[in-house]
């Protein structure tokens, strides 16, 4: 054994120091610490300063923390309140997820863009951040509003749809030309995957509960909870889904008993770890030099046609009841996060995304994520505030990511 460092302990060390620095200092400007965790890797990584140049195994530790991230996402959402949820909020997601898509899809292939590129460009439009949502809201004190209850509701949702979208957009782009049969088995697959999560995977874990009970190892449900987050994110990527999407309904699975379990901030803590070294890495990958006039300008219309399509799209579905309950939908519907970044890596690792539409969704979430904060601050700027338990219709407290 050497004296000096570890370069792979060092390397963890700087990462994870400078991505919680830069996201305390956007915490401290009240914007969100995703922001500053995907800045940090802007900076420092290898296109910018060269200060830290990711290797494999960091990259391996992100893409973990990607996977624990989207777990703790599955658990805040309890499937009993999900079937619950008035279509309201069913509405509000569909048209969320079907205009984004289709608008970034068509803008895209306009431009020229290879069709796969195009289709995994429009699918990262799709999903709005859960965490990004709840934290601005429950820093407003207007959770228990009625656009609030309709954002959270539908964000749940958005977030399922959008995961079986990806599924049938990673399925379709690594087998070859699309195939009318393979799709419908691609669809089939990934909606049957959320049935059995929502409808079934809960009854199977509280068949377990009795044997959890019985047994010496210290914290048993939480060993089970990271065991079959692994087990699902192995087999979601055996049948051609990225592992994400497993661990999505692992968390979702679990998420009946995390109260009972105390899983959330156990889970948390392992996520606040993990998570900085995959928004680093995400911001380590953005290459700065594509950035030339003609690709500013399609971020820019992306970016636009993200918040207008989740503007108008989310906030029809509700209009009778009237203007400013549909405006505030819309408006909370529009941040993209965490899974719209997870799908544009996950189409840059497949080499299905070029460097340039990597950069096109990373400057669009970004943009998205800035928009809804400071707009809803703005839109409640009159609302009373009430007194908040921190606890959503959507299930657990869901924690800033």
């Amino acid at each position: 054994m050497t004296h000096g460092a570890d370069p792979f302990l060092l390397q963890l060390l700087v990462i994870f120091l400078w991505a919680k620095i830069f996201g305390e200092l956007f915490e401290q400007l009240s914007l969100p610490a995703v922001l500053g965790e995907i800045l940090s890797g802007v900076v420092l990584g290898p296109y910018l300063t060269g200060f830290v140049i990711p290797n494999d195994a960091t990259t391996s530790i992100g893409e973990l923390g990607a996977i624990f991230l989207l777990f703790t996402v599955g658990l805040q959402i309890r499937p009993k309140e999900l079937i619950r949820i008035g279509g309201s909020a069913i509405g509000v997601a569909l048209a969320g997820v079907a205009l984004p898509f289709l608008m970034g899809f068509v803008f895209l292939v306009i431009r020229h863009h290879p069709t796969h590129e195009a289709a995994f460009i429009g699918a990262a439009m799709v999903a709005t951040s859960v965490g990004i949502t709840a934290r601005v809201l429950d820093d407003l004190g207007v959770t228990q509003t009625r656009p609030a209850k309709i954002i959270l509701g539908a964000a749940v949702f958005d977030d399922i749809l959008g995961m079986i979208l990806l599924a049938v957009v990673v399925g379709l782009v690594s087998s070859g030309p699309i195939a009318w049969i393979q799709l419908i088995l691609l669809l089939v697959e990934a909606i049957g995957f959320a049935l059995v999560m929502i409808f079934f995977a809960p009854g199977v874990i509280q068949r377990m509960r009795p044997g959890l009970e019985r047994m010496e190892t210290h914290n048993a449900p939480l060993v089970l909870a990271l065991a079959i987050c692994l087990a699902l994110s192995v087999g979601a990527e055996k049948i051609g889904m990225a592992a994400i999407i497993g661990a999505f309904f692992a968390g979702l699975a679990f998420a009946e008993y995390a109260p009972e379990w105390n899983l959330m901030p156990r889970v948390a803590g392992i996520n606040e770890f993990l998570a900085p070294f995959f928004f680093f890495i995400m911001g380590a990958k953005l290459n700065l030099s594509v950035f030339n006039g003609s690709l500013l300008v399609a971020a820019i219309v992306i970016s636009i046609l993200a918040i207008i399509s989740k503007l108008f799209g989310c906030a029809l579905p509700v209009l009778r009841e009237g203007w400013d309950t549909a405006v505030k939908v819309g408006v909370g519907m529009t941040p993209r996060g965490e899974v719209g970044l997870i799908v544009a890596l996950i189409g840059l690792q497949m080499r299905m995304i070029s460097d340039a539409a990597y950069a096109i969704v990373v400057f669009m979430t970004g943009m998205t994520t800035l928009f809804a904060p400071i707009t809803l601050r703005w839109l409640y700027r009159n609302e009373p505030k009430t007194d908040q338990s921190r606890e959503y219709d959507t299930g657990e407290t869901i924690e800033r990511v």
